[in-house]
């Protein structure tokens, strides 16, 4: 007797767990550019291990990328220097985490929207300098333009949907909330 085994049903997959896994992987893409953005502004130069000092001249020679810019002050060049990276590495380890997922999202491309108006101001104003998103280096040319522009894309879009999921999630819960009946 051949026995033929029957294929399992599946639930169908729907629009909100696909909104769900999409979110997700935007968040996940998002939180790994923001750590390996942070990471290479922060780490030592060649040669040099990790120390204080190391990572102080890491971000010596990232003030001098941000002053290329010719949009800061002297005064708050080092500031946003110094602090940008932490910054970076904190959105990417909120991102990764999950939590307040629609405020990180949105965190992150106010971030990247504001680093894409001034690498598009600098490519404007015909600047050749190294753009130091991802350490020093790195040309500011067209190949930037397309990468931060589909970066600010992905942000967006990772932002939108971490709304909109909540916004369905808050839809669904008040459609099963009942109100109580009176005893009459």
């Amino acid at each position: 007797m051949n026995a033929v085994a029957e294929p399992v049903p599946r639930a169908p997959v729907s629009r909100a767990s696909t909104g769900r896994i999409l979110v997700l992987i935007g968040r996940l893409a998002l939180a790994a550019v923001f750590l390996v953005a942070a990471y290479a502004k922060l780490k030592p130069q060649v040669a040099m291990p990790w120390s204080t000092v190391s990572v102080k001249t890491s971000l010596a020679m990232f003030a001098m990328e941000v002053d290329s810019y010719q949009l800061l002050p002297p005064s708050y060049v080092s500031l946003v220097a110094h602090a940008l990276p932490p910054f970076e590495l904190f959105l990417g380890l909120w991102l990764l985490s999950g939590i307040a997922q629609r405020f990180s999202a949105l965190a992150s491309t106010l971030l990247i929207a504001g680093l894409f108006t001034v690498v598009v101001r600098t490519y404007a104003l015909g600047l050749s300098i190294n753009c130091g998103c991802f350490g020093p280096g790195e040309q500011l040319g067209t190949t930037t333009l397309l990468r931060d522009g589909s970066l600010l894309a992905l942000s967006a879009a990772v932002t939108i949907g971490a709304f909109l999921l909540r916004r369905k999630q808050g839809e669904a819960a008040s459609s099963a909330v009942v109100a109580p009946q009176r005893a009459e």
